[in-house]
């Protein structure tokens, strides 16, 4: 077994930075991803857990149709993305690991995973590294881990990720991040998580590239709320479509994409309140009206929203429904 130095955030380190072979004086901190592509879409995935502030700020890297990145243990942020330029320009991700790592002198501090378009991960780990420390690399995925309680954690994480093959991507990468954390995770416990996933093709604005990009900085139980930010977020993907379902009139379908987000999170009151929209103007002001209504009750501004809507086309009713709503 390999062991892997612990996690360190060293902001501006290049890969020709020199690192001392002595034990480091600078902060440090550790952690356990997974770098991951769903092999039936080709999206791809980087999760990741610490006990350590804003883990996803430089350990996460992604860029649609090229591939994903997660660089920890003494964080070079330079490998995520000068690793993601090779792979765009078609090498390998074992290549493209081979050559960065090659010109590090800080290697043997470094925890690095690649992962390509085409599903081959690579991996790196140092040999001046704080135990329990190990990665696995496996077929459309790999999982990596330093300075964990025990040796459970990353064979714990394989088998996450192998038996939820059903599952979407998002949802398989923290379901693995959850059995790391069952099987004892860090050594230190806990703080921050984050998961990005990334699409199988290229995307001509960069605003596009990221289909889901949570941070959860700072919390007692990172995870948890990662997962139910992802919830959120799934949530508000059926919102987008039934948006889209709007504009192409085509209100029925909008009505179910609504409902669907609206069992997601049922306490948000913006899900009940467009998919009521979505009834007014499919000319269903009886079935509309009590959720208005129950709406209104819980917030007035959403009663100004609503007098606010016809005149922008959002809300396609006479003068009298629109009394009927509102009042």
């Amino acid at each position: 077994m390999k062991k892997i130095f612990f996690f360190l955030v060293l902001s501006g380190m290049t890969l020709n930075t020199s690192v001392s072979q002595n034990r480091p004086t600078d902060p440090f901190a550790h952690t356990f991803s997974i770098v991951a592509r769903d092999s039936i879409t080709g999206e791809m995935a980087v999760g990741v857990q610490s006990h350590w502030f804003s883990v996803g700020t430089l350990v996460l890297w992604g860029k649609s149709g090229v591939g994903v990145v997660a660089t920890q243990s003494f964080v070079n942020p330079a490998y995520g993305p000068n690793g993601l330029e090779l792979m765009e320009k078609g090498k390998s991700s074992t290549v493209a690991l081979k050559e960065l790592v090659s010109k590090d002198e800080g290697k043997e501090f470094r925890q690095v995973a690649f992962l390509d378009a085409s599903g081959r991960a690579a991996a790196f780990t140092g040999e001046k590294c704080v135990e329990s420390a190990m990665h696995h690399v496996g077929d459309n995925f790999s999982v990596q881990a330093n300075m964990m309680l025990n040796d459970d954690v990353i064979p714990a994480m394989k088998k996450a990720f192998t038996e939820n093959s059903k599952l979407p991507l998002a949802e398989r990468v923290v379901k693995t991040l959850k059995a790391a954390q069952e099987a004892g995770g860090d050594i230190r416990g806990k703080q921050s998580a984050a998961l990005i996933v990334v699409g199988a093709n290229k995307v001509v604005n960069s605003w596009e590239d990221k289909k889901i990009d949570l941070r959860v900085d700072d919390h007692p139980d990172p995870l948890l709320e990662l997962e139910r930010l992802l919830k959120v977020a799934r949530a508000y993907e059926f919102m987008n479509k039934g948006d889209l379902a709007i504009e192409a009139g085509d209100v029925n379908d909008a009505l179910l994409q609504y409902g669907k987000a609206e069992n997601l999170f049922p306490e948000n009151l913006e899900m009940k309140f467009w998919k009521a929209v979505a009834l007014a103007n499919s000319k269903r002001l009886n079935e509309a009206i009590p959720v208005f209504k129950s709406i209104f009750a819980e917030d007035e501004n959403w009663r100004e929203m609503t007098l606010r809507l016809p005149a922008s086309g959002l809300l396609d009713v006479t003068e009298e429904e629109l009394n009927r709503i509102v009042k």
